[in-house]
């Protein structure tokens, strides 16, 4: 069982930047999908960024390539998705989630087995 906890939501006005934190707890596992996913009211939840942690494969939704970078810290079982450039459209709570490899797609979260409880970020213009 994997637990996962985000941190380094906020508010920030459009154009800032902030750097969310998915600790991942009981992790017996080397090589994971770990995902970042968003969810606004209203809308479905959506795949922002993955990471491979066996090799570092990165994956990127069109919405954020070139403004946020994901990456991990294996020694700290961390993975870390660093926003620039953010737009009130970034606004959303963001959730954490890892799985074992199962063929699926990383930007579905119904591949995805384990979830943090989330963070919020507000982008205000």
């Amino acid at each position: 069982q994997v637990q996962l906890v985000e941190s380094g939501g906020g508010s920030v006005q459009a154009g800032g930047s902030l750097r969310l934190s998915c600790v991942a707890s009981k992790y017996t596992y080397s090589s994971v999908y770990m995902g970042w996913f968003r969810q606004a009211p209203g809308k479905e939840r959506e795949g922002v960024a993955a990471i491979y942690t066996g090799g570092g494969s990165t994956y990127y939704a069109d919405s954020v390539k070139g403004r946020f970078t994901i990456s991990q810290d294996n020694a700290k079982n961390t993975v870390y998705l660093q926003m620039n450039s953010l737009k009130p459209e970034d606004t959303a709570m963001y959730y954490c989630a890892a799985d074992l490899p199962n063929g699926g797609s990383w930007f579905n979260a119904a591949d995805f087995a384990y979830w943090g409880q989330g963070t919020q970020v507000t982008v205000s213009s």
